[in-house]
């Protein structure tokens, strides 16, 4: 049989539209413990590749027989061994191209809503690492939040949708994932915006982002609004009077945590003022767009990360902590392991380093680690 070749972006469906799948995961034990694809769907089997170099007739057992088996590895090149092996054996299989990296790097765009001026939001959703980036575009001008280091997905939608893109925000000194922004804002003229409060050690020019900033892109507006916590700079954004850009301060079914530059009891109580106190004079008829999600179940049925907040004020148990001292607790006790490289990264946001495009790969690898539930 032929082996095929299964993109990030099919697999992505399956994943989005809760379709089963079968994965054949032949990477170490520990990196699939750590980190796989998810999906509500998806079944899973993993077996090292150094277990089938003789052969995979003991596996065949365990596969099953009424679909195609996708077979996944870190890079590429030992998901399509295997699936060659298998496929001698009469196996339907593919493999995924560009293995877990190129995973990790997938953008779905999927559009959030059309604007009340005419203008367009988009969310971009890194299925493979949980990060959501946002662009704004009404006009023909446009505006990027919390972009990804993969920038010629923002570049080149931007040159699809005709707009210019004017403005670039990061909602804070991302410690998880390297930031896009300044790349983006060098390739096109366009002002990058970073909390002075995050920026001390930041080594090249930007425009501070202070409370009440704002901009305007063609009609729609963008208002900044300061919510420090998951760090002291910590700001996010209300777009067209309707959305609310979080950050990394609330998600869907969790909040942000405090403690990746290591001052989770000095940023706690900033925390939860931002979120019993600054948010709750906000309108609850906003819809939250988070900058990261956890899991699949947080992904609603059209791919999109979103819910209202008053839903969320009644529905995210880290906005029902009403004593003070369990919230302090909640979010400074029982952390989940920190993101891979978090320093190195934090430094590379910085302009402190400037590592490879591979080395930047490497230091991204896993799933999201930015939340406390």
């Amino acid at each position: 049989m032929t082996v095929r070749i299964m993109k990030s972006q099919e697999v992505a469906r399956f994943s989005i539209d809760k379709k089963p799948l079968f994965i054949l995961d032949v990477r170490n034990e520990d990196a699939f413990a750590d980190w796989k694809i998810e999906g509500e769907s998806i079944e899973y089997l993993n077996i090292p590749y150094f277990e089938l170099l003789d052969g995979v007739d003991e596996i065949k057992g365990k596969l099953p027989t009424d679909r195609e088996i996708l077979v996944v590895c870190a890079k590429e090149g030992s998901s399509q061994m295997v699936a060659e092996m298998l496929s001698e054996e009469g196996v339907d299989v593919a493999y995924l191209e560009g293995g877990m990296k190129a995973w990790s790097e997938y953008l779905e765009p999927v559009k959030i809503a059309d604007l009340k001026q005419g203008g367009e939001l988009y969310q971009f959703v890194r299925l493979g690492k949980g990060c959501l980036s946002y662009m704004v575009i009404d006009q023909g001008k446009a505006a990027i939040i919390d972009a990804t280091r993969m920038t010629d997905i923002f570049l080149d939608f931007a040159k699809e949708k005709g707009a210019v893109i004017e403005h670039v925000f990061d909602t804070h000194l991302h410690a998880d994932h390297i930031s896009g922004g300044r790349v983006i804002a060098e390739a096109t003229g366009a002002n990058y915006y970073l909390p002075s409060q995050d920026a001390e050690e930041v080594v090249f020019d930007f425009n501070v982002l202070s409370d009440g900033l704002q901009v305007t892109v063609g009609k729609t507006p963008i208002q900044a609004v300061f919510s420090p916590g998951h760090t002291s700079g910590s700001t996010s954004f209300v777009i067209d009077n309707a959305y609310l850009l979080t950050g990394d301060i609330l998600f869907i079914d969790s909040i942000g945590r405090p403690d990746l530059a290591g001052m989770a009891e000095d940023w706690v109580g900033d925390l939860r003022t931002t979120l019993y106190n600054r948010y709750e004079q906000l309108s609850d008829a906003l819809v939250v767009l988070p900058a990261h999600f956890m899991e699949m179940t947080e992904v609603n049925a059209d791919g999109s990360v979103a819910k209202q907040l008053s839903t969320l004020f009644s529905e995210n148990h880290g906005l029902q902590v009403e004593d003070e001292n369990e919230f302090r607790s909640l979010v400074t006790e029982n952390l989940p392991p920190q993101p891979n490289a978090y320093q190195e990264i934090r430094k590379t946001n910085m302009g402190v380093l400037t590592p490879d495009a591979d080395t930047q790969r490497e230091m991204e690898i896993g799933p999201n680690r930015c939340a406390v539930r």
